[in-house]
């Protein structure tokens, strides 16, 4: 193979085809895993809505939506075979952490206790806001929120022990937590 000549037509061009190789193995990568992702964050999505509620036969066929800005909350209704309502998912996305995005599910019981929380992303920094995950479920102090109706304890750093050193991840989580009880709450079938 003969050498190219250095000047800056032949490094343009030679840049060019390298730069042009980049962006196509890019595009193909994003390509062919786009939808393998979409389908996991769907599958982590409805797992987390089946490990947060009491048992259930079925839910709604479409969640009820809710946007404010930036802010949103998804609640899914769940009832047992007889038809009966046994509690709500609510999937809540809040943009107040500490590096953004938090996004939740939060499971009540049909008198709207906290029956658990699953965090479905989230970008808080490692080893401090991101313990958010299992923080809250720990029995230590008043850390654990499950079991909490958030109509009797406000979900605020003054009620709920925070993350140490995490002051804002934590109220950013628990703000998320008090949005989904907020939609819950508004949703309850009527009896």
């Amino acid at each position: 193979m003969a050498k190219l000549k250095s000047n800056f037509k032949n490094m343009v061009l030679v840049l060019s085809a390298i730069t042009m190789f980049a962006a196509f193995a890019l595009a193909s990568v994003y390509t062919y895993t786009k939808e393998p992702i979409a389908q996991a964050k769907i599958a982590k999505q409805q797992n987390a809505i089946k490990n947060v509620l009491p048992p259930y036969d079925h839910i709604d066929a479409e969640p009820i939506v809710k946007t404010e800005g930036q802010e949103s909350t998804k609640t899914y209704r769940a009832y047992d075979k007889d038809n009966q309502f046994v509690g709500s998912a609510v999937e809540t996305v809040t943009v107040r952490g500490y590096n953004g995005r938090v996004n939740i599910i939060v499971g009540f019981d049909k008198e709207g206790k906290i029956i658990d929380y699953f965090v479905l992303e989230q970008n808080e920094t490692p080893g401090l806001g991101a313990k958010m995950g299992e923080w809250f479920k720990t029995p230590k102090g008043k850390q654990n929120i499950k079991g909490l109706n958030p109509a009797v304890t406000s979900m605020t750093v003054k009620n709920v022990d925070a993350i140490t050193a995490a002051t804002i991840s934590s109220k950013a989580f628990l703000g998320a937590v008090q949005n989904a009880y907020d939609s819950y709450s508004a949703n309850v079938p009527e009896k």
